[in-house]
């Protein structure tokens, strides 16, 4: 779909650049949407050009503290970290969550959003207490604006989870995760994919303290819905067979040969 849309923003922004300004704020909403037409496609050059037109329109269009710019800011760093350009994406980010931090015309849930990314960056950086403080404040956030029983605060919880688990705090991961299992279940019923991630990442955890039984519980669970949504043969079924194999097995009731 990308693909076809390239073409229709292409053509928008020859029209807007002939009819308005090329500086007019219109023009940098178009090349921010092209930018990640292109970034989406693998077209990385081509989108950091359209960003940094967009940023610097936006800057002088709007002043450098609107939340227009740090949603373009946020654009630029997403676009680094995907090249790996961590730092550079890290600064963007922080300038962006400093600008909607001040900005009274700011979009919370934008700034949940922006933290977010920021965060997943802490995490790949296995900076696992910076990530966590900004799932926190996205949490927040998310629980104020959309409620406490919303899917945005499940996904949070999965992710807070995740970052206990990896610190060693496993009965806080533990109760996280069944609190982003209870929003899935409210939410979309027992079998929908994303309750299967939190089936499959409870599972390992609870084989690596040694709860066996728990584990192979939940991801037969996780290859049921698996199954039926990707079919027998997709590489997350196949890995979570795997990982049913290597269970230990009930070596007292094995027949000897």
């Amino acid at each position: 779909r990308y693909k076809k849309a390239e073409p229709l923003f292409e053509q928008s922004l020859i029209i807007e650049e002939k009819i308005l300004e090329p500086e007019h704020p219109s023009v940098a909403t178009t090349l921010n949407n092209l930018g990640i037409v292109y970034r989406k496609q693998g077209k990385y050059e081509e989108a950091e050009q359209l960003y940094k037109r967009a940023l610097a329109i936006d800057k002088k269009a709007l002043g450098s503290e609107h939340p227009s710019v740090a949603i373009a800011l946020n654009n630029l760093a997403d676009l680094y970290e995907k090249q790996k350009r961590y730092e550079e994406a890290e600064s963007l980010w922080k300038q962006a969550m400093a600008i909607m931090k001040k900005a009274p015309e700011s979009d919370p849930p934008t700034l949940a959003t922006v933290s977010g990314n920021l965060a997943d960056l802490y995490r790949k950086q296995k900076k696992y207490k910076e990530a966590e403080s900004l799932w926190k404040q996205a949490l927040e956030i998310n629980k104020k604006v959309f409620g406490p029983q919303h899917p945005k605060v499940s996904v949070i919880f999965s992710k807070l989870a995740y970052l206990c688990r990896k610190q060693n705090r496993y009965e806080e991961a533990e109760s996280l995760w069944k609190q982003s299992l209870e929003i899935v279940k409210k939410e979309h019923g027992p079998q929908h994919h994303f309750a299967a991630s939190i089936f499959n990442n409870l599972a390992g955890m609870y084989k690596k303290q040694g709860r066996y039984e728990e584990a192979e519980s939940l991801w037969k669970q996780a290859l049921t819905i698996r199954e039926k949504k990707y079919g027998p043969q997709h590489p997350s079924v196949v890995k979570i067979r795997k990982r049913l194999d290597e269970l230990p097995g009930d070596e007292e009731n094995e027949l000897s040969d």
